[in-house]
């Protein structure tokens, strides 16, 4: 079953109305906030749990932002007051893919980890990014295997290697990382798939 790549980045999520004139204080969820949220870029609104954004909210044109506190405070075009803010908080905001700009040598998106078979460097076979999650000072890649579920750090020290079109995710694990799996869901001792 092939996974369908999205046609929409969540780039940031509007956290909070800022002082009385629509300001926003935006947590970014890119590595490139200043790209995302440059002036003129139009971003599209949605909720937290949808791949795409919600075709019944207006799409949010930058007139412009700064850096606030660990996020940005943006000011979206026609959004003028605290009243009009507050109707949007708590939204996601969505960037069309075809206008993000290319990536970077060796950078990838990360929804592109998904299902990706994690080996390692020996070519040992660890199991599959079943998920990611964001942490500093580095996301985490859930990888369920035969042997269970490992949390792999996304570091280039550790993670070597990423080959999209061959869906694999090279590793060199330090030592004793595969050491900390826990057992599969369902726990397997009731002999199912025994031989």
């Amino acid at each position: 079953m092939g996974r369908r790549d999205p046609s929409h980045l969540v780039v940031g999520h509007l956290s909070r109305p800022h002082g009385t004139k629509g300001e926003f204080y935006v947590w970014p969820l890119t590595d490139h906030p200043e790209r995302a949220f440059a002036s003129g870029v139009t971003l599209l609104l949605g909720e937290a749990d949808a791949d795409e954004p919600d075709p019944d909210l207006p799409p949010l044109r930058v007139e412009a932002a700064r850096p606030f506190q660990r996020g940005l405070l943006v000011v979206f075009g026609g959004v003028d007051d605290r009243n009009q803010a507050e109707a949007l908080r708590g939204r996601y905001l969505f960037r069309p893919i075809a206008e993000v700009e290319p990536l970077e040598e060796g950078e990838v998106f990360q929804h592109q980890l998904l299902g990706l078979e994690v080996v390692t460097v020996d070519g040992r076979t660890v199991g599959r990014v079943a998920e990611i999650f964001e942490l500093g000072p580095a996301d985490l890649l859930e990888v369920h295997g035969a042997g269970g579920v490992v949390m792999i750090p996304y570091r280039p020290e550790i993670v070597t290697g990423v080959d999209i079109d061959a869906q694999r995710l090279t590793i060199d694990p330090p030592d004793g990382l595969l050491d900390l799996q826990t057992p599969p869901e369902g726990g397997g001792a009731n002999g199912e798939g025994a031989p």
